[in-house]
């Protein structure tokens, strides 16, 4: 029995993994989780109940799962909150907002490695993997300004080198990488497209698409690194 599951599944990058996986005939089950049930789901496509701000829900869905995970992707992540968009300068830092940033973008994915990294299958190759993004890099970070996404993400990124040292001692077969999808035509990016280069705006279709070939291509000694969609390794 093999396995997906893709949580975020009702954004604009986990809905096109969903339907990827689903339309690959490589998975016997392909789950989809997210806060609400998706309108529509691809034919033999399962909901899961997960709010990645919600502990007890990511641990109540990893209590469900009842086979061994051969693919799980956190698809899940927010660029700013309703308050403003994304910090331009030190003096736009605020407290409550700075929270919601890591409590989505680093806290959620962090208790989803918590609960599911277990589950992953243990006698075969098998990967988790969540969305990061290249701004999350403190190496590559030359513009300054985007305060809390920049950091929650970096920290994201340090929250999986962690996880994947631990995990290659109990599935020496895994992998557990950051993925960066490129700049996606969501309504994340929506209000920042304006300077993307020609041909640099991927569908949700076309990230996702490259998204897995690169988590296919992946071996344990990749483990723990972050990666662009077009195979190439960010520095931390």
């Amino acid at each position: 029995m093999t396995t997906a599951m893709v949580i975020g599944a009702n954004g604009g990058i986990g809905a096109a993994l969903v339907a990827a996986l689903a339309a690959s005939g490589r998975y016997d089950h392909v789950i989809a989780a997210a806060r609400r049930e998706p309108v529509t789901l691809p034919a033999g496509v399962t909901y899961a109940p997960i709010d990645i701000a919600d502990p007890a829900s990511i641990e109540a869905a990893a209590t469900a799962i009842d086979a061994p995970l051969t693919r799980v992707i956190v698809a899940t992540g927010i660029l700013h909150d309703e308050g403003g968009g994304p910090e331009r300068s030190l003096r736009d830092l605020d407290a409550d907002r700075l929270a919601h940033l890591f409590a989505i973008n680093t806290i959620g994915p962090a208790l989803v490695l918590k609960h599911f990294a277990p589950l992953l299958a243990r006698d075969t190759p098998a990967a988790i993997a969540c969305i990061s993004a290249r701004v999350g890099s403190i190496s590559d970070n030359r513009l300054g300004g985007w305060y809390g996404y920049r950091a929650s993400k970096a920290a994201l990124n340090q929250i999986v080198r962690t996880a994947a040292i631990e995990l290659a001692r109990s599935r020496p077969q895994a992998v557990c990488v950051a993925l960066h999808p490129g700049t996606v035509d969501t309504g994340l990016s929506k209000p920042f497209q304006r300077g993307v280069p020609a041909g640099k705006l991927f569908t949700p279709e076309h990230s996702a698409e490259r998204l897995l070939a690169v988590l296919d291509a992946l071996t344990p000694v990749q483990n723990g690194r972050i990666f662009a969609w077009d195979g190439a390794e960010i520095a931390p």
